[in-house]
This record gives structure tokens, sequence and C-alpha cells, in this order.
């Protein structure tokens, strides 16, 4: 006899306590493997596809797509372990007693004795619950389980057991899925999903309690909807469209009663002056990477007294630097270098001359703690927002290796793939945005950190260059940094050591 566990959304990591519901990867009835991935979720970090430690047969899943749930909400629950000597969807011959078994009844049952942890042993679940720290077992082949095949009965510990389901007469009730024993009329094969049907005295076949909250807040009665879920499950867009039919008809009854009500021969303007009325404001929730980014700016802006400083700096001789780079060809040639990763190589070399700049202020103990690594951070837009991906000990690259990093995240970032660690863990931040045809910006700092380089972008401009007139490729640098961390002076001797690598990159080879 199989056993229903229940598989709880994880706790992903980095402090994060709720996650969005993007894609559901299973469907109730589905054969999972162990380890294998069933929903696609978004965190404020990430987006992440989240395993199941158990392999069974789903046998419900909570929330639909674009729900957001909480860490240690149900996610889904599954059927471990088919009964010994059958076949979970083959058909059972009931036993004498009636019992819904292919065994003779042998007595009575011990009480279940199965928690978590165990439960997890028997199943041969491996309790790991993200990408990548899986048993590592092919997934397999995804088989669908008719749902009128499950009957799912509680024992006498409280705990769920799956049984295989035979038809003994012609009924009109089925379980509800997710629902564990609780028969509910079926849908009429005519009814159309969400129209109303004749009130039953029966359980409402509702799992979701956000469908339930949904209908209470509305003022349906969720007895009369037909669901259009499997065995009459009322889903949310039952629910959605009985609340429309209800605004429809209430509307229809208020147009009806301004009509009956307008003198006869008033014009239409003067009957119905709310045609005019302004629509209302749209109203876009804060969650998710937009939501964690406006948490994050404003604790910026509230806890770190910034400043910024900028200069001009003639950018001719790097840009020529990196046609020679990538115009190289023999031994000496090698992946094309961007600008950017020109810019994080002077930034890694600043750093090491200006340490106070690679740090972060720890608040409840009043100081400030300065770290041995540069974690350097870029500022990436992407069709969800703004993310910034860290390159990891960027001051032990070259500016090769640094490009290489910064390709390989950027397309991480561009298809939603980076990780929470990809995203947390940076010290310092480099800011390019030039890629806007912006000139300047007086950016907010990555909290907790303590400095960000923001680069313009490189346009042709008259500059005075060997004391003759000249058009020059020109840059806008500007550094907004903690004054907490460090004064003006120093600041001001970062963004000119910048300044002069961008003039001169002749003067890197120094630290070469």
């Amino acid at each position: 006899m199989a056993q229903v566990l229940e598989f709880k959304l994880p706790d992903l990591g980095e402090g994060l306590t709720e996650a969005e519901i993007v894609r559901w990867l299973v469907e109730v009835g589905d054969v999972v493997a162990i380890d294998q991935p069933v929903v696609e979720v978004e965190t404020a970090k990430a987006m992440v596809e989240v395993p199941c430690p158990y392999g069974g047969v789903v046998t419900a899943r909570f929330g639909e797509e674009g729900t957001e749930l909480p860490v240690g909400a149900p996610l889904l629950t599954v059927a471990v372990g088919a009964p010994e000597g059958q076949e979970t969807s083959g058909p059972v011959t009931p036993g004498p007693s009636g019992a819904r078994n292919g065994s003779a009844p042998s007595g009575p049952s011990s009480p279940s004795s199965s928690s978590g942890s165990s439960a997890t042993e028997s199943s041969g679940g491996s309790g790991n619950v993200l990408v990548g720290y899986g048993t590592g077992a092919p997934a397999a082949r995804r088989r669908r389980i008719r749902p009128d095949r499950l009957d799912r009965t509680p024992t006498r510990s409280g705990a769920l057991t799956v049984e295989a389901a035979v038809p003994e007469a012609p009924v009109s009730e089925a379980p509800v899925s997710g629902a564990p024993g609780v028969p509910v009329p079926a849908a009429s094969s005519t009814a159309a999903p969400g129209s109303v049907a004749p009130v039953s005295d029966g359980p409402v076949p509702v799992v979701s309690p956000l469908v339930r909250r949904l209908a209470r807040q509305h003022d349906i009665e969720l007895r009369r909807l037909t669901g259009s879920g499997p065995d009459g499950l009322i889903l949310r867009a039952d629910v959605d469209r009985a609340i429309r039919q209800a605004e429809e008809a209430e509307a229809a009854k208020t147009r009806t009663a301004r009509a009956a009500a307008a003198p006869t021969g008033a014009s239409p303007a003067a009957a119905s002056p709310a045609a005019s009325a302004a629509p209302a404001a749209e109203r876009i929730p804060l969650r998710g990477v937009r939501g964690a980014v406006a948490d994050k700016l404003s604790r910026s802006r509230t806890e770190i007294p910034d400043a910024t400083c900028w200069v001009d700096a003639d950018a001719t001789e790097l840009m020529a630097v990196r046609a020679a780079m990538n115009a190289a060809t023999g031994p000496s040639a090698g992946p094309k270098v961007s600008v950017l990763a020109l810019l994080a190589r002077i930034c890694t070399a600043a750093l090491a001359r200006f340490p106070e700049l690679n740090s972060t202020v720890d608040t409840e103990a009043r100081e400030i703690v300065r770290l041995p690594g540069v974690h350097l951070g870029f500022a990436a837009q992407t069709e969800r927002g703004l993310v910034v991906p860290v390159v990891r000990d960027a001051h032990t690259r070259n500016a090769e290796s640094i490009g290489a990093e910064i390709a390989r995240l950027t397309e991480l970032a561009r298809t939603g793939k980076l990780s929470p660690a990809q995203l947390t863990g940076g010290t310092f931040t480099l800011n390019n945005y030039g890629v806007f045809g912006v000139d300047g910006s007086t950016p907010i700092i990555n909290h907790p950190e303590a400095a960000m380089l923001g680069v313009g972008r490189i346009m042709p401009k008259p500059w005075v260059h060997q004391g003759e007139l000249a058009v020059r490729q020109v840059v806008q640098l500007s550094l907004t940094f903690d004054h907490r961390v460090c004064d003006g002076g120093t600041a001001g001797g970062f963004l000119r050591y910048v300044a002069d690598c961008v003039e001169q990159p002749a003067v890197l080879l120094r630290t070469l």
C-alpha cells in the first residue's frame, strides 16, 4: 500500500522567505523520479527549478502559476511505493470484505509510525532539494496515471495511503485531487466550466486555499459552480469566470436602472455622465526581482551616507589597445576582450591601491570591515529586471579571464538561470550605464558594499590633446562611495587612478 508524502517549498538559501510559482513541470497523475525538477519558481534572487526528493505518482499540486508561497508551504503530494505485486494503475478485484485491495484482509493494520525522515528513507528519497545536488539518477519517463484509479484513504494514524480504485457499481462520485477522502459529485459532461450549478449539500470540490479566499472576497457561492478541473474540481479560472459574469450582470443591471431613470429625450451623454470618467490607475505588486531591488535600494539610501565624484577621461588610447588585442593573430591571439573587461581589470588594480573602498560597515559592532578579496559585481539589465552577477576572486584574474566570466554570467542572466549564490557576495560593483546611451549618473550603492563605479558612453568629443584641439573618444566616470569608510581624498585618488589607466593603459603594466 503506497503512502502519500507531502513535499514543501524548501529553504532556497540566502535568507529567502518566499517564492512565486512560475511554471509547473509536472501534472497530477505524472510519475516522477527522485530529484526530478517538478516546479520552476522565481525568488527575489533568481529563477530556480525545484526537484522533488521523492519518487512516485503526483497526487496533488498546491498553488496556481503566479501564486506566491512562503518557505515551508506545501508544493505537492506524491504517492510513494506501489502496492507489492501489482501495478499502480492496473485493475484490482475487491476481496470478500469489499476492501479495494488486491490481497485478502489480514486483520487490523498497525498505526503508521512514519515520520518525515523515515518516510524519506523508506521511499528512497534523497532529501536534496536544490538543482545539481541530487543523486544523479536519470529522470524516469513521465507516465500519466488516470486520477480515477487513485483512491486516498486515511489510516488510523492520520497518514494518507493510496489504493487502486475499482468501481464496484456505477456511481457519480469521484475523489477530489489533493483533498483526501472527500467524494464530490462528478462534473456533468454537458455543464459549462464555471457555470452555475444547482446547490448541493456535499463537500465543495476545492483544493486551493487561494481559490476559496478569492471566492470569499467576491461573494461567490462555490457550491453553485461547476468545476472544469479533474473530477469537477473547481479551479481559479472557474472563480474568475464567475466573478466576470457577476460583474457583467451588475453592470447590465446598472445600465438598465439608469436608462429607466433618465428623462425622455435626454441625450446619451447626459444620461451617463460617468462614461467619461478617467480610467482607474494600474497597481503592480512589488515582488520577485522588482521587489528585491526596491528593498535593497531603499535600504541603501536609508543606511549609507553616500557621495559622488566624477571626471571626464580620454579613452582613445584604451580603445586603440583593445583593438590591437583583438586583432592579434598567431600564438598571441585569444578570445575577444570587451571594454567592460578592461574596465573591470582597472578596477581591481585601483582597489589594490585603495583598499578602503573594498569594504563594508558592520553597524552593530560600529566597525569598518576591509575585505581581503575582490568579488566584482556588474549591473546587467534583463527582461526580469536589474540583476548584479558577481565575478568571484576578480583580483586574481586577468582581463581575458574576467571577460570570459562576464560573458558566461551575462548569458545566464539573460536566460534567467543565475543561482542565488551567483548574485550575492559582491564587494564592489561596476555599472556600465553607457549602453543606454547616457553620459553620466549618480548610481545608488549596492548594499552592503561601500562603492560603485559608473561608466558612461564613449563618444567622439572635442578635446585638447598635446596642446591642440582634436576629436577624441571621451568617457565620463563617476564614483559613488560610502562616506563612512573614507574621505573625499581617498575617493578622488581612486577615481583619478582609474582615469589615468583609461587615458594611459601602460600605467597598468606597473601592476601586471
